[in-house]
């Protein structure tokens, strides 16, 4: 029996947020401020998702004048497949957990999928 370990709540609430706008560029403040999150939860979250191939990355081409290029941030194709596991483990498209809640995710392959 292979035993995956369930998303923190924090993990869940960002795949989802990136998510909503699968094919958009996001980056960190935005998610930061949309989840009510510190940068501190957010940033480790997006490096362990990237590490696992579930998100890309990318610089910010074309800043506004006076500020740095940021780093941006989408689901790759096994974030999306992520991204529906956990909406099917929280009952539907668009229910999503409370940060409280990290919903149980069915039992699969050997894979992590977790922050």
């Amino acid at each position: 029996m292979t035993r995956t370990r369930r998303p923190s709540p924090q993990t869940v609430a960002v795949v989802l947020a990136l998510a909503d706008n699968a094919s958009g560029w996001r980056h960190g403040y935005g998610l930061c401020k949309q989840l009510d999150l510190k940068a501190g939860t957010v940033y480790p979250i997006l490096m362990r998702l990237h590490e696992r191939g579930q998100v890309e990355t990318t610089w910010e081409t074309d800043p506004p004048a006076g500020r740095p290029a940021r780093h941006l941030y989408r689901l790759s194709g096994a974030g999306a497949e992520l991204a529906e596991e956990l909406r099917a483990a929280t009952k539907g498209p668009s229910s999503r957990p409370a940060l409280g809640e990290a919903p149980a995710l069915a039992h699969g392959p050997a894979r992590s999928v977790l922050a």
